[in-house]
């Protein structure tokens, strides 16, 4: 785990850039802490930097970049969780390891199999490979989107620059902050930059889930997709196969991801999702397990985590946190908000990160990805709808859900690209929704949460939902036998009861959203006073967006929201919204 840095640049540009390399690179290294190291060219052209968070190795040996016998150099955010198998498939061919680090067996595979070594990887990862046989730049990022990379496309076809964190381009002289309109009217309305590749800032754009780019002569390919979900398999298994095969997957890919040099936790809500991957873990060795409970609310879910801790037999420990703290650490953490998004999971998960570095944790294993794979939200259930509704309203239906009942401007681009995966998906909506939720949800959104909220503080956070492994599964399971008008997620429940991983209470339990910060800025005094000084300050955002009279009837005469057909319906998602803009402008020296 670490953060990526570096560049591939003309002449001109490189002379200009070769002195502000370290400064780039140690903009990141709260991202990896443990180790830096740098590459650069023969003719000054290429760097690439690297900050390691050693996870695998704790060895010098595993520090980056790598090299290969032909003169590759790699650099690899995230982890290869297939690693032994590779190394071993490698050593059988006669190549020879010096370190234990899976980013030395991902150099050799590059090496032996080239470009196409993707096929083999199973992993989270962002990686920079420069080949100075091709003289070429490769980035590669994985199939789900887990680990971040974002490049900055110079003016004049003078290169790119990348790295693993939008901010780390502010350490640079040359480049000049401003803000897609666009990005920032998505953000308004669905909480996060949707769009695949664009991102909050004018000309830099985000590596998309399973793509990968080429910087040759500092002329830079399009984005090329190495990897797509299977969404028309064969045949449809019977429920009991693949509930033996999803069982068996599971435990594979969580004794994988429980591989580390470190000690490792499992973060644990008492939900489905966390409880599942700590009840297979249990099975593989004796598991830490945490979770956090939060004052001021009616949401506790620490009753429920003790169950499934008493259940499986995990060491476990739960941390209350209240309003004050997320204040308190609010203002702090929304710099790593990044490519902007709005979850408030990223305050209160990076809390719990915090509090688990306490306890001598480096690794925890998260629960993201089962809903968006496994039909676990609401939105999925209007796919059931089998009616002769018109498909336009339809999706319009859908992108009221997305939006927080927020009805703006970027109807048409999310119906384009609904549009665009019914097409895939031969005209199946469940399947559609699946797309958009794991290409533009899950990688610009939860994804991110985990990733910022936990390298901020030099953790690493896994996620065994997002395996492709996982994903290529559920692509393979059909919506009736993971949804129906009453329930959710059906095939991982009767897993559970299947194989007595999870008492009945955790099974049966409802499933309800996190709104906690929501509850806090309408409920708690305190920080409503807090977000109104900041939302309604003097020539604030409110005023460029035209929206400080919305704010004014939220705060100051209670009302919840204009109704339809008025753009905004839900003050509080708005509010909130505009809370974390305001803060992240001013952390990063952004003025409206």
């Amino acid at each position: 785990m670490c953060g990526l840095s570096g560049w591939a640049l003309s002449p001109s540009m490189a002379t200009k850039y070769a002195l502000q390399a370290e400064k780039f690179t140690l903009s990141q290294q709260h991202r990896g802490p443990d180790s830096i190291g740098a590459f650069h060219s023969e003719n000054g052209q290429v760097y690439l930097g690297h900050n390691r968070l050693s996870i695998i190795d704790l060895t010098d040996a595993g520090n980056q970049p790598m090299y290969s016998e032909a003169g590759d150099v790699m650099i690899l955010n995230g982890e290869i969780y297939n690693y032994r198998d590779l190394k071993a498939e490698l050593t059988a061919k006669g190549y020879t390891f010096r370190s234990s680090s899976d980013t030395e067996v991902a150099v050799k595979a590059f090496e032996h199999w080239g470009i196409e070594f993707t096929n083999k990887l199973k992993g989270m990862y962002a990686i920079a490979i420069w080949s100075p046989k091709t003289q070429t730049l490769h980035l590669l990022r994985d199939p789900l989107g887990i680990k971040p990379l974002y490049y900055w496309l110079l003016p004049n076809k003078q290169g790119l620059v990348f790295a693993s964190e939008l901010r780390a381009f502010q350490s640079l002289s040359e480049f000049k902050t401003s803000i897609d309109k666009n990005s920032l009217s998505e953000y308004l309305e669905f909480g996060y930059t949707f769009s695949e590749d664009s991102t909050i800032f004018n000309d830099v754009h985000k590596l998309q889930p399973g793509c990968r780019i080429e910087a040759k002569d500092h002329q830079v390919s399009p984005q090329i997709r190495f990897y797509s979900p299977d969404l028309h398999p064969p045949k449809e298994l019977g429920i009991s196969d693949l509930e033996n095969e999803l069982y068996q997957t599971l435990s594979d890919v969580i004794q994988e991801h429980l591989v580390a040099d470190v000690p490792v936790g499992l973060l644990l809500s008492g939900g489905l999702d966390s409880s599942l991957i700590a009840a297979i873990a249990s099975k593989h060795e004796k598991i830490h397990t945490f979770t956090m409970g939060f004052d001021d609310s009616l949401v506790d879910e620490r009753p429920f985590a003790r169950l499934v801790s008493e259940h499986i037999g995990s060491t476990h420990k739960e941390f209350l946190i209240n309003s004050s703290e997320i204040m308190s650490d609010l203002e702090s953490v929304t710099a790593h908000y990044d490519d902007i998004f709005a979850d408030w999971g990223m305050v209160s998960t990076r809390l719990l990160y915090q509090k688990c570095k306490q306890q001598g944790v480096k690794v925890v294993l998260v629960g993201e990805g089962s809903d968006e794979l496994f039909g676990g939200y609401n939105v999925f259930k209007q796919s059931l709808n089998e009616s002769k509704t018109p498909l336009i309203w339809k999706l319009f239906q859908l992108y009221r859900s997305y939006a927080g009942r927020r009805y703006g401007s970027n109807f048409g681009k999310f119906r384009s690209i609904m549009n665009g995966y019914l097409t895939q998906c031969n005209g199946d909506l469940f399947n559609a929704i699946r797309l958009f939720e794991s290409r533009n949800q899950v990688p610009n959104n939860y994804a991110m949460k985990v990733d910022k909220a936990s390298m901020s503080i030099s953790v690493e956070a896994r996620a065994p939902f997002l395996d492709s492994r996982i994903a290529d599964l559920a692509y393979r399971i059909s919506r009736d036998q993971l949804i129906n008008r009453n329930d959710e997620k059906l095939i991982l429940k009767s897993l559970a009861k299947r194989y007595q991983l999870l008492p009945d209470e955790i099974l049966d339990r409802r499933k309800f959203g996190a709104g906690i910060a929501f509850n806090w800025i309408e409920d708690s005094p305190s920080f409503r006073a807090y977000a109104r000084d900041i939302i309604l300050a003097e020539n604030s955002w409110v005023d460029e967006l035209n929206l400080r009279d919305a704010m004014q009837r939220f705060f100051d005469n209670g009302q919840q929201g204009y109704g339809f057909p008025h753009s905004i319906s839900v003050f509080r998602n708005l509010a909130w919204r505009l809370l974390i803009l305001s803060l992240w402008g001013s952390s990063l020296g952004i003025s409206r």
